[in-house]
């Protein structure tokens, strides 16, 4: 069997993981959630499950993919014999993920081209229609939206198809600092605008959704818990097999403990300055409301805010567009990566040699079908039959494909991944697994006893509220 060729530093490895947790997810999902969940309430069930369900599988992850050397699949495959299908969950979430990740992010795209149009006055900008035609437009073009999907595609495969080191690492390490800097240029304007103080009330004073009549009423406890932990596991990239691919190259010197506290705090630290950079902004020039929902938030409210900032806001707009790209692309490899592994894996375990590029386009090729269903659907706004369409009747479930996927990868797979694994690791394998191999070169499991106790007991116990309340939002609330 040929080397496993990893990364090439510490640092590299920590920009491509911490890539991978920040996505889109960080940019519109998490403060609009903050937000109408409590504010500082839900930043701090989020932060207490980020340390008692998060760190803990984040841990298990990276030890069980180094330990093994292996992708999701194998890696579950050599450590039990209960649980040797789990690894199979992350491959088909990865799957049904990338197929509207890519859809989003070539949306992003194409908002980048938008604003550079706006910026030279040419005729593919926005031609003074606001967000909400110009996104309208978008979802209907079916055409337009499949090609630009299908950029997105093309540009993850490019990225994957350069490897661990010369592809991943390489991006992660220039794209993250990147964002960063981005960032800290957008929160700046953003917080600025008059009236910005209201976004910032939006997201950390409690209740105050409720009494800005932004939402009608406070949510209970179990969906704030399952909201929360929706959220940090798609921000996380955990219980997608990504973590456990990512694990798989990190060289045997590096510290684990260490590196998933790293991960998790700055994946939070990006997830709050995404909120500063949104939500000021989108107070300030009247967003508030239900266009501050999900994707309508990316290219609906903060479009017109850029449209409305004069003469500097299609330069904002680039800038702002183009680190959501470096997101969602620094997250859509993580997912490939998870995919290609395996079976590169597997051809070189049967002596094919590496056939990386092979099955990164023969991966591609089936999630850029699944991708242009997604486009071509735009939101459910071309009336396309989406699974359940007729059944479900909730008012969460919005009858487009987007959604139907990310319920049950998201939803279901993710959650239900982590569960398994806490219960593998817990009860069957062993907690000492997990500690021996964040022990070896000399480093250690400090948090041992916390691990242990979370790992057998908390985790498990919290993942089934997080599932249930994940299902029960899904399929019951009315």
């Amino acid at each position: 069997m040929e080397e496993r060729k990893g990364f090439g530093s510490n640092f590299g490895f920590l920009m491509a993981a911490i890539g991978s947790a920040v996505g889109l997810g960080n940019i519109w999902g998490f403060p609009f959630k903050m937000g109408i969940s409590g504010g500082f309430t839900f930043l701090i069930i989020y932060l207490i499950l980020a340390a008692l369900c998060g760190f803990i599988v984040m841990v298990s992850e990276l030890a069980l993919g180094r330990k093994t050397g292996k992708g999701a699949v194998a890696a579950y495959q050599v450590l039990s014999r209960k649980f040797k299908w789990v690894g199979w969950l992350g491959i088909v979430s990865a799957f049904l993920i990338m197929s509207f990740y890519c859809a989003l992010g070539g949306y992003c795209i194409k908002y980048v081209v938008l604003n550079v149009g706006n910026l030279f006055h040419a005729g593919f900008g926005s031609n003074g229609l606001d967000g909400n035609a110009i996104f309208g437009a978008l979802m209907t073009n079916q055409t337009e939206s499949v090609i630009y999907g299908l950029i997105f595609v093309v540009l993850t495969l490019v990225i994957v198809m350069g490897g661990i080191g010369g592809g991943i690492e390489k991006f992660c390490s220039i794209g993250m600092p990147a964002l960063f800097f981005m960032l800290v240029i957008v929160i700046v304007r953003s917080v600025t605008l008059p009236g910005a103080g209201e976004g910032l009330k939006f997201m950390f004073v409690p209740g105050y959704a409720v009494s800005a009549g932004i939402v009608e009423k406070a949510p209970d406890f179990l969906k704030v818990l399952s909201t929360a932990g929706g959220q940090m596991f798609f921000s996380l990239s955990l219980g997608m097999g990504a973590m456990i691919t990512y694990g798989s190259y990190l060289d045997k010197k590096q510290n684990i403990e260490k590196n998933a506290i790293l991960i998790v705090v700055c994946d939070t630290l990006i997830a709050l300055m995404a909120g500063l950079a949104v939500l000021p902004a989108s107070f300030a020039l009247g967003g508030a409301g239900a266009s501050m929902a999900g994707p309508k938030l990316l290219f609906v409210t903060l479009q017109n805010v850029f449209d409305n900032m004069g003469a500097v806001g299609p330069v904002f707009g680039i800038i702002f567009y183009l680190l959501v790209v470096l997101a969602a692309v620094s997250s859509s490899i993580s997912l490939l990566e998870v995919i290609v592994t395996h079976f590169v894996d597997r051809a070189k375990e049967k002596g094919r040699g590496d056939q990386r590029k092979v099955y990164s386009v023969v991966a591609s090729v089936l999630i850029a079908a699944l991708c242009a269903l997604v486009c071509m659907d735009g939101l459910g706004s071309n009336g396309l039959w989406v699974p359940f369409q007729s059944t479900l009747g909730v008012h969460n479930f919005n009858d487009c494909w987007l959604d139907f996927f990310d319920m049950i990868s998201e939803g279901i797979m993710m959650p239900l991944g982590a569960l398994l694994m806490c219960l593998m690791i817990g009860w069957e394998i062993g907690p000492r697994t997990v500690e021996d191999e964040c022990s070896i070169e000399g480093n250690s499991l400090r948090s041992n006893l916390l691990f242990t106790v979370c790992v057998k007991v908390i985790t498990p116990v919290l993942m089934i509220f997080i599932l249930y309340g994940q299902v029960y939002n899904f399929f019951i609330e009315k």
